[in-house]
């Protein structure tokens, strides 16, 4: 039986289509993301778009890469990227609170505006609430697409315990800015504060002065005093929060799933296409990072062990599962994740030494007079063992991820996907970003084999 083969995802076609106006990528955390949307925004330019990319948490170097570790809340044009096809790259990191003071300042006159940004309740509120990042995410977008100045936003949503947290947060955070409970709250303030405490009825006086108990005295006057000052805007909340999940869910958005070829991570990718369907958005394809590939898949890590075990019972009679008898070079590459050039040096005439690039010869002795023939061929042996025994254990990797993304696309068959091999190291410059984004529209060869 053969295995099943997803459709593939054709990113090129996607950002191409000028009726793609906003790309977000979602996904749980460390799963490549923000490095994801960063180079969509990089190739998407570099074909003739004019993109902005709104990151929320790039790691230092990324964000150098892109100009913009130095950026606040406004997106700045990336250098380099686009020049001459009329495209154009800018890139912006959300900064939570200030976004939060933009909307109060946008949305109060300027004295009501000071009260709110100098009151403590709305201090805490807007550095760390839970969900204020992600609404202040989905409230940014919405800023963006209002300036009509970019043909395609790209997004990277915040990283999230809960899957699309950033579609739960907005209605979250509006519900409780604009609900019943903090109504109670603000109504002492409303009447008078403390002296107007009789006007309420005793089941509503119960409630805030358990809320008091639990909140502390001082907390509750700054929330009261936050609920009056905010009377006028919380309407605001809630229709923008609604009126951005309607932007989401538009022709012309677009929601890419990321993930990577592990089962926790598709797992968690399988919820977000199942959650992204339930709310009826649109979903474009799943994203799947850090592939790793083979030139030489038709040696099975089976066959392999196997030539590698003649090898050392022929060469040298040391216990062939002792790691000092695989070769430093050979040991240092053992981790398929850490260097993706291992097996595949295997079709080579030669094996490639890090530190110095160079290709040497299979057979030592050419390169050291005084080594006996005996010696090295034993050598050569240890070395062609310690070889095949780095290309089995890449080719358990690769196994194991292909029967996770197996398991995905049983379940979700339908869903297109683009594969992106593995780098040899981070990604920190234009360059990386770039070649992200060549995997991104190649998609990695792999063997179809029989299952």
């Amino acid at each position: 039986m053969g295995m099943d083969v997803a459709p593939r995802l054709d990113i090129d076609v996607l950002l191409d289509d000028p009726q793609t106006r906003i790309v977000v990528c979602c996904g749980s955390g460390g799963v490549g993301k923000t490095t994801t949307a960063a180079a969509l925004g990089v190739r998407a330019a570099e074909r003739g778009r004019k993109a902005v990319v709104l990151t929320i948490d790039p790691a230092r170097r990324l964000a150098q890469s892109m100009g913009i570790d130095a950026l606040d809340n406004i997106p700045r044009r990336v250098e380099g990227i686009g020049d001459g096809n009329g495209g154009e790259l800018h890139a912006m990191m959300l900064d939570m609170k200030r976004t939060f003071d933009e909307f109060v300042e946008a949305h109060a006159d300027p004295e009501r505006a000071r009260a709110i940004l100098a009151n403590p309740f709305y201090q805490s509120l807007s550095a760390g609430f839970a969900g204020t990042q992600e609404y202040m995410a989905m409230e940014k977008l919405g800023q963006l697409r209002a300036r009509d100045e970019w043909d395609l936003i790209i997004v990277d949503t915040p990283p999230s315990r809960s899957a699309l947290d950033f579609l739960d947060a907005p209605k979250r955070l509006g519900s409780f800015l604009d609900g019943k409970f903090i109504k109670v709250l603000m109504a002492p303030a409303k009447v008078g504060g403390k002296a107007g405490m009789k006007f309420l009825n005793v089941g509503v006086s119960m409630m805030t002065g358990t809320v008091s108990k639990v909140l502390g005295g001082q907390l509750m006057r700054d929330v009261q005093t936050f609920a009056a000052a905010m009377d006028t805007m919380f309407g605001g909340f809630r229709t923008r929060a609604e009126a951005t999940y309607r932007l989401l869910q538009a022709p012309g958005t677009a929601f890419l799933v990321v993930a990577a070829p592990e089962r926790d991570a598709l797992r968690e990718a399988a919820y977000f296409v199942e959650r992204l369907a339930a709310d009826q958005m649109p979903l474009a394809g799943l994203v799947l990072n850090r592939v790793h590939g083979s030139g030489a898949e038709q040696l099975s890590a089976e066959r392999a062990l196997a030539a590698a075990e003649i090898l050392s019972l022929t060469g040298d009679p040391a216990d062939p599962a002792d790691p000092d008898d695989v070769p430093a070079n050979a040991a240092e590459r053992s981790d398929p994740a850490k260097n993706d050039a291992g097996a595949e040096n295997l079709a080579d005439g030669g094996f490639v030494d890090p530190p110095s690039g160079n290709a040497q010869a299979r057979n030592p002795s050419a390169a050291d007079p005084d080594v006996s023939p005996t010696s090295a061929d034993t050598s050569a042996e240890r070395l062609a063992a310690g070889l095949l025994r780095l290309h089995a254990e890449r080719m358990q990797v690769l196994g194991r991820e292909q029967r996770t993304h197996d398991r995905f696309t049983a379940l979700h068959p339908e869903v297109p996907v683009a594969q992106v091999a593995a780098l040899p190291g981070d990604v920190h410059d234009l360059t990386g970003l770039r070649a992200i984004g060549d995997r991104l529209a190649v998609p990695v060869e792999r063997t179809k084999r029989a299952g």
